[in-house]
Order: C-alpha cells, then structure tokens, then sequence
C-alpha cells in the first residue's frame, strides 16, 4: 500500500442509506488505509468536548424533522437544572467542531453527521454517498437485525426520512442526490468488496499521485 502524503490530511466521507453495507464499507477501507473512521464515537466525544451529557445530543440525533423555531433540548447540568436550553443548531456546532478538529489532525473517515458539508472547505475532502437496491437492503436487515421483510423495509423507510431531513435542514442540500458528492456508488451493482476496492483506489489515485 502507498504512504499516505505526510503534507495533507486526506479526509473520506460517507453517506449511505440504512441496509446498503455503507458502514462496514467505512470499516474495511479503514482498515486497508489505516485511518480511524468515526460514526456514533462522534457524539461521545462531542459530549466530552462540551461537558454536555450524550443524551443531549443522541436526542438531537434521532429527531426525525428540524425546524429553526422548534426542536430545544433543556439541559441538565449535574443535580442543577439550566434555564437556558440548547437548540439542535447549539448541538449541531458543538459537533461540527470535534469533527474538523478530528480532520484537522489526521487522516480519517466520518459516517453521516454531515460531515462532508461540515468540511466542504477542506481541499483533501473526497466525499463519497452508498446507495442499495431497495430488495437488497431489505435482504440486508432481514439478516443483520433478525426482522421481517415487512419490518426491514419499514426500517429503510424511517431511516431515509430522518437522514434526508438532518442533511437537507443543515446543508442546504440534498441527501443522496450525485450532485451534492464527489463519488456516488450502488453497492448492489458491485458488491460491498468491489465497492471497497473501488474506493481505495480512487482515494489513492486523489491523494497519493506524485
């Protein structure tokens, strides 16, 4: 394997429908690049940087619509209870921040969370959405979560609803549309080992050409 160049900081970012092997495709390329990768790590060390409790931000985090005048989260400090109270933007900063201080140290991948419209300055960003077959990421459910195809799809349903609405309130953008990525890939059509191979060599070819 090529040496990652020690003058940039090559970042990856993942968006990926629930089902469409997204997440253990950010597994494996991490692996093969030896890079950390972070997806639900993020709200723990989000609630770290802030002092904050990860309830805070987990409640953020599942909320299945955003509005500008709605959504406060009271904050509870130690046995003491804040008057002020925390929107899903505060959250959202606070999140924001660990991640570009995350990509500010080192090479790495981050799963969802925005990430790639967080660092959409970041000229060693390669971003990238996985899609599936809808009967493919149902296959996939059914397996993983032991559920019912009925259920499985209600899942992928429900899951692309609330991803959707958490990316387009705080991009401006629109989830999983090819314009919005460098890189968009259907799983179905490859499989999760070709989808792999796929992204690691344009990763090398993006940032490790002489």
């Amino acid at each position: 394997m090529n040496e990652v160049s020690t003058t940039v900081h090559p970042v990856i970012t993942i968006g990926r429908q629930l089902g469409s092997g997204g997440f253990l495709v950010a597994k494996i390329l991490s692996n093969r690049l030896a890079i950390p990768f972070f997806d639900k790590e993020l709200i723990t060390l989000a609630a770290q940087e802030s002092g904050l409790r990860k309830e805070f931000f987990e409640k953020a985090d599942e909320k299945n619509s955003f509005s500008i005048f709605g959504n406060f989260i009271g904050a509870t400090f130690g046995n003491m209870q804040d008057s002020n109270y925390l929107s899903n933007e505060t959250l959202f900063k606070i999140q924001s921040d660990v991640i570009r201080n995350i990509a500010q140290k080192g090479s790495c991948i981050f799963v969802g969370r925005c990430a790639d419209y967080i660092l959409r300055n970041n000229p060693n960003l390669l971003s990238v959405f996985i899609s599936a077959n809808i009967e493919d990421r149902i296959k996939m459910l059914v397996k993983e979560k032991n559920v019912s195809p009925k259920e499985a799809k209600r899942l992928t349903e429900q899951a692309d609803k609330k991803r959707s609405a958490y990316y387009n309130y705080y991009s401006n953008k629109v989830w999983g549309t090819a314009t919005c990525y460098d890189i968009c890939v259907n799983t179905s059509a490859l499989g999760l080992g070709k989808t792999t191979d796929l992204l690691f060599e344009i990763f090398s070819y993006k940032f490790k050409r002489s």
